[in-house]
């Protein structure tokens, strides 16, 4: 027996390391055998060898729980105990360590029979030079099982992972159903929604038509009657504003934009005095003309401005600018009340859009840019300095010859130099 350091490992369950130790357990009560048999062996194999040897029952089934050997030699026949019950006994606590009968003699049947138990091999003690091959080859099965096994581990802990990812897979797949579902679901109301805000504004504007037709009949009866005054043409003007945008409701309930624009050679500065009037707010004196749709335009500022005044509370903290700009004009409606926030800029025009932050209505600026656009200018909204929200409506100058053109036409019709003159309330008689 030699004094070699135990083997780093878990004898039974693996092999001894390059530089470990083959822990072998020696049933023998012939210590000549032992030492016959640890001499074919030291030397002859890969590995250092540390053989313990026990003579009994005893000692051999404590050998077996003080430390699991790698390798087990068994006599077979033994004065109170023998190989094949030391086998068994030895199966039953480490089925994975081999076992090898040495015996001096052993009948072919009963060879057989250990055999057929499952005893690794045997060996007769007068062919104890077959011992080392026999170790090695039973050490080389080990090593085949143990690799066997680990591809098994890595095979089924493959097979789990691909599971659960197949699981994962399914998950998402039902989760992306149900949120389809949702979204169609969701998709379904969002356009009924949209068809009953269609129809509903359908309706109405057909409803609202009938008493303003019957209002534009009695201020013309009334104008005829008791004559021309300021009082009754801003009764008319206002009556066909309100005419004006319930038609433009019903474009927009069918998908259409802001259509029927007349351009005309105007006054911008009367016309947003005009509003400035009606609605108490501070207007420029300025007199710039374009080329532009007096109601139209009417339109745009009556409304930025009436949203101004529903913001802030107050008419006198908002007021009406003017400037002029390269090929343009600029006309800004300046508040004094909470601003829009900058997440709602972005969508302010966008029709149906309500806030109260913005003023919106819904429908108002969308038809208020529609008709921007149509005039070739534009519209957005920024920060008031000090606080609030000014909306800046930019329009385009007429050129030089264009402006040379309406005014030759002019001194050819003076029916046209009086409608230029004339400000938004003669536009919409």
């Amino acid at each position: 027996m030699t004094d070699a350091a135990p083997s780093p490992g878990l004898p039974g369950t693996e092999l001894p390391g390059a530089s470990g130790v083959l822990c072998i357990l020696h049933l023998e009560d012939n210590e000549l055998d032992h030492e016959l048999v640890t001499m074919h062996v030291e030397g002859e194999l890969p590995w250092p060898v540390q053989i313990t040897r026990v003579e009994d029952e005893a000692g051999f089934l404590g050998a077996l729980e003080a430390q699991p050997p790698h390798l087990i030699l068994s006599d077979f026949a033994l004065p109170s105990y023998d190989g094949l019950s030391a086998y068994r006994a030895a199966h039953a606590r480490w089925p994975n360590v081999p076992f090898i009968i040495v015996t001096g003699a052993m009948g072919e049947e009963t060879a057989v029979d250990t055999l057929r138990e499952g005893v690794t091999d045997y060996i007769l003690k007068q062919r104890l030079e077959r011992l080392p091959s026999s170790i090695r080859r039973a050490m080389a099965e080990v090593e085949s099982r143990l690799q066997r096994e680990r591809a098994e581990r890595e095979i089924r802990a493959l097979n789990e992972n691909l599971r659960a990812r197949l699981d994962e897979v399914e998950r998402l797949r039902n989760t992306a159903e149900r949120q389809s579902q949702r979204l169609e679901i969701q998709a379904r109301q969002l356009e009924e929604a949209l068809n009953l805000q269609k129809t509903f504004l359908a309706e109405t504007s057909h409803e609202l038509r009938t008493p303003l037709t019957a209002l534009h009949g009695y201020l013309r009866r009334a104008e005829r009657e008791a004559g021309g005054s300021q009082v009754l043409q801003d009764a008319q003007r206002v009556a066909e504003n309100m005419t004006r945008l319930v038609n433009d409701l019903l474009q927009l309930s069918r998908g259409e934009l802001v259509q029927s624009i007349e351009m005309h050679f105007m006054n911008l500065g009367q016309l947003l005095r005009q509003v400035g009037r009606d609605y108490g707010v501070a207007a420029p004196e300025s007199t710039f003309e374009i080329v532009g749709d007096p109601g139209r335009l009417t339109q745009v500022f009556v409304n930025l401005v009436t949203n101004a005044i529903r913001v802030t509370g107050n008419a006198d903290l908002v007021r009406l600018e003017i400037e002029p700009r390269p090929g343009e004009v600029e006309v800004r409606v300046v508040d004094q009340g909470p601003g829009v926030p900058d997440h709602v800029k972005p969508k302010i025009f966008d029709k149906f859009y309500r806030g109260k932050e913005a003023g919106s209505a819904g429908l108002g600026l969308t038809i208020a840019q529609q008709v921007v656009t149509a005039h070739g200018g534009t519209i957005d909204v920024v920060d008031t300095p000090g606080g609030g929200a000014t909306f800046r409506v930019r329009l385009p100058l007429p050129e030089e010859d264009e402006e040379t053109g309406l005014e030759d036409a002019a001194l050819q019709d003076p029916e046209l130099d009086t409608l230029a003159d004339a400000g938004p309330g003669s536009a919409l008689a």
